[in-house]
């Protein structure tokens, strides 16, 4: 059974960078086939893919915040990591990491950590 389990602040300043990080067990981050993706949801709104680093290390983003969002990975403690620059209180969301098997979408989540920005 996979499980992910996200980590970080849940208050971040304006202009600061948030940053999150995924802990996964029962399945390696470099298993082939599978995206490791983080998602979030803004109060009262749906859903939002932001990106995600797949087994080769490889990313890829939501071209709505490429400029701001990058994601790394510790291979040796099986996470990745999710850092937004430059936030403001629009990036006030729950915030998931999740796996996805491309094509089909997101088959294990964690429970989501609430990120608020506010000064």
């Amino acid at each position: 059974q996979v499980q992910l389990q996200e980590s970080g602040p849940g208050l971040v300043k304006p202009s600061q960078t948030l940053s999150l990080t995924c802990t996964v067990s029962g399945g390696s981050i470099t298993t082939n086939a599978y995206y490791w993706s983080w998602i979030r949801q803004p109060p009262g709104k749906g859903l939002e893919w932001m990106g995600a680093i797949v087994h080769s290390g490889n990313t890829h983003f939501s071209p709505s915040l490429s400029s701001r969002v990058s994601i790394s990975r510790d291979t040796s403690k099986n996470q990745f990591t999710l850092q937004l620059s430059s936030v403001t209180p629009e990036d006030t969301a729950v915030y998931y990491c999740v796996r996805e098997v491309p094509e089909y979408g997101p088959d294990y989540w964690g429970q989501g950590t609430q990120v608020t920005v506010s000064s």
